[in-house]
């Protein structure tokens, strides 16, 4: 018996990838409400599955629990000093600025301000972790070193010590501390050194792909200088790798703004025409030494400009039979699922394979503040974690069913995600996908699959490894600090032993349907940041939809040219004499429109109509007035204009000082009678 033979897809025309790009624009700034109840379906797990899906679930959720909370360093330190203390902000605090302030003097005032008036010795015993308890009585003894009212309750020795120049010394302390914790989530400040650390590893264990750290390039030079360091990059891992292949082979990732220091939407023809061949010759060299290249995740307004030169790499035929290629996607973007779609359809078009990192985001912070900062319709981000989790689920169906398009790497350090990979994946082939985690982070979780008894569980993972200097990881190691610190996030609440699992491993579909997959209530829509009123309104000019609606608009304005002239009673001047046109100073044969300004005449008569509605417009209150229907009857026709009083009846024409009087006396004085019109 014949087996049934299932025929690959159709490539997918100009006008399915043009409809699947407008797609992605028009799921930008969707309400979240919208966007969640669309993939209830396709994240929801079928029910003879979940049983044993919450099984497997705990199982890795309980050996994680008893693998970090046996763990000292960093892990514990970060446990003991969360983010839901004030002592754990400080700490944030320190680790995001202390690197990055150049002189003595402003981080000693910075290690003041941080350290003073905390509870640190109430954090001393907490830990069973001797370093957590070293650092906890530390920096307590350092607070008071620095507190003057403090001084008496502490040993004369040490006082001495402070007087002498501690401050200095506990910098010193503090800084040194700082880069023991960046050590925790970099692998080494040289590609040589990374792959020095992970050489003695077997190769079965864990394979890498490492990251040049440099966030964005300011100028050209910074640009160049990121290419050589990831093209020297590329040639030192193609070297070590002894052409194992993209999928067994360790990898680079790249950040497009590192390689151009323009790389957004308003500069696409510099990005396509500078950065493209930069890029290109970064992907050749990588398909020489047959090691993967992936483009990393950006900004939400950066997202179109990544497709755009994806896109054109995609469709580069020195490229083609290269299986190293790949895209990063973010999950806690409203795009997400189709952006997947696209990068499928892209895929099968040029008939080639892509890889595609599946991450739930790490920009969340920045998202937000820039929508509510530009008065943005909505977010491109959940603002709910259950969201991002369910909108994951939804991503890995999409990218498992595409096996022929897609090799998926799923990047998380949630246990109840990775079980569910492992349920909708099925039974396990070598190549179908692998899992990802960040350097420092998901070893005790993803040990359970490399290191499993069971052969049918064991799956290949890669290492996310940060590589550079402290100088270059400050934005890095914020980043992970926000991630683990998070009081929602499943890292920093799997070692709480007072959270049960079962709490931890809720099926986040359950969760978002207990929500009614509304948003956040404690983050409002930009309109609504104020309590007492709304928002000024922006545009996302990085949306091409927006841009086409201003650019119809300026294209309307052209075929329409205006004339204007001076308005009298609501009514326009009709005197075409005395026309001006108004040039386009960026193109003078542009003609805006024609302007007439007014004359004595047009002044007289204008003042006649102001004193002939006075009377009328008096009688009306403020908040009357503030409503345009509301507005005085015009006269039908303008009377002479004469010496109008002023409320206190004497003539208007009187002198300066007079009027200046006038003017200033209380609002409680003024009368129906019209005020004079001159003094106002």
């Amino acid at each position: 018996m014949s087996i049934p033979f299932e025929p690959a897809p159709l490539p997918p025309s100009d006008e399915e990838l043009g409809a699947l790009r407008e797609a992605i624009e028009a799921a930008c700034r969707r309400p979240e409400a919208e966007c969640v109840a669309a993939l209830i379906d396709e994240a929801r797990c079928p029910a003879e599955l979940a049983v044993r899906l919450s099984v497997r679930a705990e199982s890795l959720a309980a050996g994680v629990r008893q693998s970090r909370m046996r763990a000292g360093g960093v892990d514990a330190l970060m446990n003991e000093f969360s983010l839901d203390s004030s002592e754990g902000v400080a700490l944030m605090c320190l680790a995001e600025a202390l690197l990055r302030v150049p002189d003595e003097a402003g981080r000693l005032r910075l290690i003041r301000d941080k350290l003073r008036d905390r509870d640190w010795s109430g954090h001393v015993g907490h830990s069973p972790s001797l370093f957590v308890n070293a650092a906890a009585w530390s920096l307590a003894l350092t607070g008071r070193l620095l507190a003057p009212e403090d001084a008496a309750r502490v040993p004369g020795a040490l006082a001495r010590i402070a007087a002498r120049g501690g401050e200095r010394l506990i910098g010193e302390a503090m800084e040194c501390a700082m880069r023991l914790v960046g050590q925790q989530f970099v692998l080494g400040e040289t590609i040589e050194e990374a792959l020095e650390r992970v050489a003695g590893e077997p190769a079965a264990d864990y394979r890498y792909s490492f990251d040049m750290l440099g966030e964005a390039a300011l100028c050209a030079d910074d640009a160049e200088r990121y290419a050589a360091a990831y093209a020297h990059a590329i040639r030192a891992i193609g070297i070590g790798d002894a052409w194992r292949g993209v999928h067994k082979g360790n990898s680079i990732s790249i950040k497009l703004s590192a390689l151009h220091p323009r790389y957004q939407w308003s500069q696409r023809g510099r990005v396509m025409h500078e950065l493209l061949p930069r890029l290109r010759h970064l992907c050749l060299l990588a398909k020489g030494q047959d090691i993967s290249l992936t483009i990393d995740a950006e900004e939400a307004d950066r997202l179109e400009l990544s497709l755009d030169v994806l896109g054109a790499l995609v469709a580069d035929p020195e490229l083609t039979d290269w299986a190293g290629l790949g895209f990063a996607v973010q999950a806690y973007q409203k795009r997400a699922p189709f952006v997947i779609d696209w990068l499928i359809a892209m895929a099968r078009r040029h008939r080639r394979r892509l890889m595609v990192r599946l991450v739930k985001g790490a920009y969340w912070d920045t998202e937000i503040k820039r929508a509510q900062q530009d008065g943005l319709v909505d977010y491109p981000v959940y603002t709910r974690k259950a969201h991002t989790d369910l909108a994951y689920l939804a991503c890995v169906r999409r990218l498992l069913a595409a096996p022929d398009a897609i090799f998926p790497q799923f990047a998380t350090h949630n246990a109840h995600t990775v079980a569910a990979v492992l349920r909708t994946g099925g039974r396990f082939r070598p190549g179908d996908y692998e899992f990802q985690c960040l350097h420092g982070m998901g070893e005790a979780l993803y040990r359970q699959l490399v290191a499993s008894e069971e052969p049918a569980m064991r799956r290949p993972v890669r290492v996310y490894a940060p590589v550079g200097s402290h100088r270059t990881l400050l934005a890095y190691l914020v980043r992970r600090l926000l991630e683990n610190g998070a009081n929602t996030s499943f890292v920093n609440r799997i070692v709480d032993e007072k959270v049960p699992l079962g709490e931890l491993l809720t099926h986040p579909v359950d969760t978002a349907l207990a929500g009614g997959c509304a948003p956040h209530p404690g983050v409002p829509l930009p309109v609504g940041l104020y309590p007492d009123w709304r928002n000024s309104r922006g545009f996302d000019l990085a949306a091409a939809p927006v841009r086409r609606a201003f650019l119809a608009a300026l294209e309307k304005s052209r075929a329409d040219v205006p004339t204007v002239g001076p308005r009298i009673a609501a009514e326009t001047v009709p005197d075409e004499a005395g026309l001006v046109e108004i040039c386009n100073p960026a193109c003078q044969d542009e003609v805006l429109g024609r302007v007439r300004s007014a004359t004595p005449a047009d002044v007289q008569a204008a003042l006649q109509a102001a004193s002939a509605a006075a009377a009328a417009w008096a009688g009306v209150d403020a908040e009357a007035r503030a409503t345009p229907s509301n507005a005085p009857p015009r006269p039908s026709k303008p009377a002479a204009m004469p010496l109008s009083p002023c409320w206190c009846g004497k003539p208007a024409k009187r002198s300066q000082q007079a009027r200046a009087k006038c003017v200033r006396r209380p609002i409680s004085a003024v009368t129906t009678r019209p005020a004079c019109a001159r003094a106002t």
